[in-house]
């Protein structure tokens, strides 16, 4: 039997959505501008794959003959944001928008949190992550208050000094946050975001970022996977993302590196069903911050693995690599945008130079990985598997 190994280029969008506009995001393409800003970018392994032959991505070479399956998807859910790509692509849709809070959390909401809690609460607005820690760092430090904060996505971030509150603490803080950010006020995420450092200027979040999600209100791909007793391995984010359900085992990881090491530890292992990895720093470390010369390292150094990464697969493996999103860093504010993603493919059993054309739903990749690994395929979603094996 296959076994798969899906992994997530989180953000890498490859152009508007045609309702881009709505969201706020016309004229949006993260990779796009990238490659417009930066000319001499080298991915040639993704282009090998296939990435520059993608219907519509006119800013890449193509290749004569990629050696994979390639297209793009659109996105049905009602978002742009982690929580909404990923249930999407493995077969929930979010129809009704997660709820997010532009002015900041209602009084009552931070009362609650700070009396269970037992400490303050300081910032409560929407803001950059890297700033909010610059401007209530050294406060934060001398008082022992928390600093909360929200985005243009729906997550209420509680962020603390590791050396002030220990990370235990502030782990316990975000599952209170959990349970209160529920009902009428749910946000599709509570995100832990510890830093260090000794004053302004010189904060830096760790890699210790826990996220507690809601969990997914229709069963996903995952589930179908693990009640046939196959593997669900969740490596980075993604054990977070599902609120664990589905998964059955996880690994958190440092960066990009760091899950493409742990990937391939769990590849040379001899599990069954699927290793489904998050690659989070292109999003958190370079589309948020709007570090455009970042993001084009982050794909360069990701790329260069890939020969890696094909080497330790097995015959069967069928490797998957899509986004989840946009996050174009030269496009204005710092939130995600509203984005195609694109889809490669690449395996022993798939045939070559195969285009996947525009696909519906992001769903149509759960439902491809359903259906190479033989279980369930959920409501939602339309399988390319007959179009790209062999």
């Amino acid at each position: 039997m296959s076994r798969v190994v899906w992994m997530i280029i989180d953000s890498v969008g490859i152009g508007e959505l045609p309702d881009a506009q709505a969201f706020g995001d016309k004229g949006v393409n993260t990779l796009g501008n990238i490659v417009k800003n930066h000319k001499d970018i080298k991915i040639p392994n993704l282009r090998k794959l296939g990435i520059g032959n993608i219907d519509g991505v006119d800013f890449l070479e193509n290749v004569e003959n990629p050696t994979g399956a390639f297209g793009k998807c659109l996105e049905i859910s009602k978002g742009k944001d982690t929580t909404t790509g990923h249930w999407e692509m493995t077969g929930v849709l979010v129809e009704t928008p997660f709820k997010t809070f532009e002015n900041g959390f209602p009084k009552e909401v931070i009362e609650e949190f700070e009396k269970r809690v037992g400490r303050k609460v300081v910032g409560n607005k929407p803001a950059s992550g890297t700033v909010i820690i610059d401007e209530y760092g050294e406060h934060q430090m001398k008082t022992g208050d928390v600093i909360v904060y929200t985005s243009a996505d729906s997550v209420f971030q509680i962020a603390a000094h590791e050396e002030i509150i220990p990370l235990d603490e502030l782990y316990k803080m975000c599952e209170i946050a959990r349970e209160i950010m529920m009902g009428d006020n749910a946000v599709a995420r509570i995100i832990a975001r510890p830093f260090i450092g000794k004053k302004t200027g010189e904060f830096v979040r760790t890699s210790n970022r826990r996220d507690y999600s809601l969990s997914p209100f229709e069963k996903t791909v995952l589930d179908n996977i693990k009640e046939e007793g196959l593997d669900v391995i969740g490596v980075g984010k993604i054990e977070d993302i599902f609120n664990k359900q589905g998964i059955t085992e996880a690994v958190h990881t440092k960066d990009n590196m760091d899950g493409v090491d742990e990937t391939i530890k769990y590849i040379k292992q001899e599990n069954k069903g699927l290793i489904f990895t998050n690659l989070v720093d292109f999003d958190s470390k370079y589309g948020h911050r709007r570090d455009v010369k970042g993001y084009k390292e982050a794909l360069e150094e990701f790329d260069s693995r890939i020969p890696e990464i094909i080497a330790s697969m097995k015959d069967e493996d069928i490797l998957i690599i899509n986004a989840d999103h946009g996050n174009d860093p030269t496009y204005k504010g710092t939130d995600h945008t509203r984005e195609y993603i694109p889809v490669l493919v690449y395996g022993k059993q798939i045939k070559e130079n195969t285009n996947l054309g525009i696909r519906d739903s992001f769903a149509d990749i759960g439902a491809t990985v359903a259906d190479i690994l033989g279980v369930k395929i959920t409501k939602n979603g339309t399988s390319f598997k007959s179009q790209i094996m062999k």
